[in-house]
Parts: C-alpha cells; sequence; structure tokens
C-alpha cells in the first residue's frame, strides 16, 4: 500500500476525532455531578370527628300514656248438682264366676247401709254360749302421710264373723280421723276367728273393735 495515503488516513482519523471531542484534552472542564435534592412530601391528617355527647333521657320525663286493663271475666259461682260426687257402684260379677279370696272390697255405701243383709241367725255377741276367738288379727297399716305429720288416732268398726270364722262384712262406726278408716277397715276384713256358738253350732256374730293408731307402734 501507498505510504503517502495510510498517513493521509491516520490525519483524517485523528481530525475527525479531535472535531467530535473538542474537551478531551487536559483542558477539558471538570465533570459537575447533578445535586439531588431530597424533599419531604408531609401528608396531611384529616380533621377528627369530636366526640357528641349522647343524651340519656330519664324514664321519669316521658310522660306516662293511660293504658286501659283488659276486660276480666266476672267470677261467678257455679251451681254443682248433687250427684257429681256420686260414686257409681261397679256391676255384679257374670255367673259362674267367684270373687278372689285375697281381694279385699272396700264398702262404698253409707254407714249402716244393708250391713249384715242376707245373713241368717245373726246373733249379738254378748247372745252366745261362746264367743269368737281371734286367730289372726294383724294389726293395721299405719298411713305414712299421718305418720310423717306426727297424728295419732283411732277407728271403731263394726263387723260380722260368719259360722266359719271368716269376716264377711264391716263398717266404720267413728273415727277421729278419716285418713284412719281406709287401712282400719283392709286390716278387720283380714282377721279370721273361731266361730262363735249358739245352741251348739257355729252361727254368724256381730262384734266391734277398737283399733288405735299410736306413732310408737308406728316406729
Amino acid at each position: 500500500m501507498n505510504k503517502d495515503l495510510i498517513i493521509g488516513l491516520v490525519v483524517s482519523i485523528s481530525v475527525h476525532l479531535f472535531a467530535l471531542n473538542p474537551f478531551s484534552g487536559k483542558n477539558a472542564p471538570p465533570k459537575r455531578e447533578a445535586a439531588v435534592k431530597e424533599e419531604i412530601i408531609q401528608m396531611e391528617m384529616p380533621p377528627l370527628d369530636e366526640d357528641k355527647e349522647e343524651k340519656v333521657e330519664e324514664l321519669q320525663d316521658q310522660p306516662m300514656e293511660n293504658v286501659l286493663a283488659p276486660p276480666s271475666l266476672v267470677d261467678l259461682p257455679t251451681v254443682v248438682p248433687v250427684n257429681a260426687f256420686t260414686q257409681p257402684l261397679q256391676p255384679p260379677p257374670p255367673p259362674g264366676m267367684t270373687a278372689n279370696k285375697g281381694a279385699i272390697n272396700i264398702p262404698v255405701n253409707p254407714p249402716g247401709a244393708n250391713f249384715g243383709k242376707g245373713i241368717k241367725d245373726l246373733f249379738d255377741i254378748n247372745n252366745l254360749d261362746q264367743k269368737p276367738v281371734g286367730r289372726v288379727q294383724n294389726p293395721p297399716q299405719y298411713p305414712y302421710e299421718m305418720s310423717r305429720a306426727g297424728i295419732s288416732g283411732e277407728v271403731l268398726v263394726e263387723f260380722i264373723i260368719n259360722a266359719t270364722g271368716d269376716v264377711v262384712d264391716t263398717r266404720v262406726m267413728r273415727s277421729s280421723h278419716r285418713e284412719f278408716e281406709v287401712p282400719a277397715l283392709q286390716a278387720v276384713q283380714k282377721w279370721k276367728f273361731k266361730p262363735g256358738r249358739k245352741g251348739g253350732k257355729n252361727v254368724s256374730t256381730r262384734a266391734s273393735q277398737l283399733l288405735e293408731f299410736n306413732l310408737e307402734d308406728a316406729k
């Protein structure tokens, strides 16, 4: 390659570089760093709502309203028929059916009604040649309510002893408390006797017994 051509290219390149960067030499002004300014932006808080005082209204300040009472029914006495407390009698058992010997029948008839009816040769105990003798005479059961309340009493029971020594009919002659009547009748109906005798044969006898209910015996 021609030497003059190479020299010309080098000179041309140098001129172009100098034209593009005229401050590349030692006299080039120093570079200044851009100052960064930080600005703090303060956010404004919204205004707070003032607390409102709640007013409490007293009940006494409120006017009372007239409230009408609901209509009520007039309590009028009612007429109760006489037969309202009548206990109906049980029908008799069918023919051929015998009653259980262990069953206890409490009389529903008033005292004295039909007592001893249908029993032949019924004698008073004082008119016998030989009075009945007790074989089984268990005491009555003390009612729990009366025992808890500490109440004692007595019941006079009249009964009939048939010719076999069984008690076939009972009734209450008097009692201190009605609560003792049923236990007294139940006890007497289970009693057993050696029957009384009149004219050399066993007869039915009318007798009576006072049954006492003592708290000491219940303990």
